[in-house]
């Protein structure tokens, strides 16, 4: 069924070919992690603003925990098969489905690494700008400050989930298909 899909439409072999590509270098600059990093922890590659430091994490995007690992991994497969569902709907809109295509690459890989280990494999360790904000009140929240001076450890699945995430906000922001109110165009184009 889906090499019917693929063969009526020559976008869908882009889209696949991102699925795949996101995932192989995903997994196997984890598999590489893993062999290489994981006994040496950490490695400077330029200096202090960029080293490969490997960390396993339990929890979901930037080391947040998570309680329910089920609950999650369940939500997990749910997304992806939604995500599949605009993917195979979305059949005018090339930009959109390579932005799905980018996320469900960056999903398939985390949820791999998941089944498999229980945690994902991050590595790419960036240095951020100073952030501190105090803590504050504000009507009847609490906020307890907020400081960080190296950007969370995070992997290729992570990449290019966050390049499909800016390809949808682009698209929002800038897509050519949203129909100008004074308009009399109704076609549209991709």
């Amino acid at each position: 069924m889906l090499g019917k899909i693929v063969d009526k439409n020559p976008h869908y072999k882009l889209v696949l070919g991102i699925i795949i590509v996101v995932l192989i270098l995903d997994q196997i600059t984890k598999y590489l992690a893993r062999i290489f990093l994981k006994p040496v922890y950490s490695v400077s590659v330029l200096g202090n603003f960029f080293r490969l430091t490997y960390v396993e994490n339990p929890g979901i995007a930037f080391g947040l925990r998570i309680e329910n690992k089920l609950f999650f991994t369940i939500l997990s497969i749910v997304a992806i098969v939604v995500i599949f569902y605009y993917l195979f709907t979305l059949r005018d809109h090339k930009m959109l489905r390579v932005a799905f295509a980018f996320i469900l690459g960056g999903a398939f890989g985390n949820l791999i690494d998941r089944f498999l280990y229980g945690r994902v494999v991050d590595f790419l360790d960036f240095e951020f700008f100073n952030l501190h904000i105090s803590p504050f009140k504000f009507l009847f929240f609490n906020f307890r400050g907020y400081s960080m001076d190296r950007w969370p450890v995070f992997n290729i699945a992570d990449v290019a989930v966050t390049v499909g995430m800016f390809i949808i906000i682009f698209n929002a922001l800038f897509d050519r298909h949203i129909k100008n109110p004074t308009s009399n165009d109704t076609s549209e184009g991709d």
